[in-house]
C-alpha cells in the first residue's frame, strides 16, 4: 500500500492547529511529523486530530520549546524516545511501522527537530551554536541511527540545514550564516553518509533547482524577497529507494494567514 509521510514545523501546534486541520483534510497524508509544537503531552490537541482521523498518536513535548510529535491514520507497532547530549529537551520521536500498518516489512521513522544554534556561527562564544555542532556529532555515533544494509528507515525533521548551494537564496552571503556554514553542512553529510540515508526529496527535484522551505518573518514581503532555505528534510535508507513515487514541497502554505515559518515536506513510497 502506499504510505505518505509529511513533515512540517508548525511553530506550536495549539496556536496553528486550524492550519494543520487545512492541511490534512486537503492532502491527507497518511502520517504528519510536527516539529516545535510547543506543547506538553498533555495538553497535544488529541480530539482535534482523532476527529480528522488521525488516531495514533506518538509525542514527545514540552511547555513553550521544541517538542515533536507523529500523528498519523495507520497504526504503530511501536513508540520510542530518545534524548541527545544529556538533555532532556525533546527533540526526537521514532515509531515503527509493520504488519499493522499493512506494510510488507517494518519500517522505523525517526522524527527530529535539530537545534537551530542561535546566530553566531562560533562555538566558542555561542553556546547554542556549540550544542548544535555536538548534537550533529551525536546522531552520527548513535548506533540506533545507523540502520542494517536492509533495513527500511526514514529520518525526517527540521534538522535546521541547507545542505546544498540550491538549498539557500545566497551560498555566498550566507556562508557565515548559522544553517548553512560549512562546518553545520560537513556535520549533516558526514551523518547522512555514515548511515547511508537518501535525499528523498531532492530524488524528485533536481540539486541544480532552488529549493526552500523556510522563510523567516523579517522579510517584509516573503515572496518577493524569496529569501528562503531548504531546513525541512526527509531521508529514506536505500531499501525505499526505489519505493518513492512522489515529492513536494508545500510552498504555497506559507502564504496562509497566521502562516508558520516553515511549509510542509512530502514524499510518498510504496509501502
Amino acid at each position: 500500500m502506499p504510505i505518505t509521510v509529511t513533515t512540517w514545523n508548525i511553530n506550536s501546534v495549539r496556536l496553528r492547529i486550524n492550519l494543520v486541520a487545512k492541511f490534512l483534510k486537503a492532502e491527507r497524508p497518511d502520517v504528519l511529523c510536527l516539529q516545535e509544537t510547543k506543547c506538553p503531552d498533555d495538553k497535544f490537541p488529541l480530539k482535534r486530530f482523532a476527529r480528522l482521523g488521525y488516531t495514533h498518536v506518538a509525542l514527545n513535548g514540552q511547555k513553550g520549546y521544541h517538542g515533536v510529535a507523529v500523528v498519523s491514520r495507520v497504526p504503530f507497532d511501536a513508540i520510542d524516545v530518545r534524548n541527545f547530549c544529556d538533555k532532556i529537551d525533546c527533540r526526537h520521536v521514532a515509531v515503527t511501522f509493520g504488519e499493522k500498518a499493512g506494510l510488507r516489512e517494518p519500517t522505523v521513522l525517526h522524527n527530529f527537530y535539530v537545534p537551530a544554534g542561535g546566530d553566531e556561527p562560533d562555538p566558542e562564544i555561542n553556546v547554542k551554536f556549540a550544542h548544535k555542532l555536538a548534537f550533529l556529532d551525536e546522531l552520527r555515533g548513535r548506533s540506533e541511527l545507523h540502520p542494517g544494509a536492509k533495513d527500511r528507515a526514514i529520518l525526517v525533521g527540521d534538522l535546521n540545514v541547507a545542505p546544498l548551494e540550491t538549498d539557500v537564496w545566497s551560498h555566498k552571503q550566507l556562508l557565515r550564516v548559522v544553517s548553512h556554514t560549512p562546518i553545520e553542512v560537513a556535520k549533516l553529510g558526514r551523518f547522512q553518509a555514515s548511515a547511508h540515508f537518501i535525499d528523498a526529496v531532492r530524488a524528485f527535484i533536481p540539486p541544480e533547482e532552488r529549493l526552500y522551505s523556510w522563510w523567516s518573518y523579517r522579510a517584509r514581503d516573503w515572496r518577493l524577497s524569496d529569501r528562503g532555505r531548504r531546513l525541512d528534510h526527509i531521508w529514506v535508507t536505500p531499501p525505499l529507494r526505489g519505493r518513492l513515487t512522489h515529492a513536494t514541497v508545500h510552498r504555497d502554505v506559507r502564504g496562509w494567514d497566521l502562516a508558520s515559518d516553515h511549509v510542509p515536506v512530502v514524499v510518498r513510497f510504496d509501502g
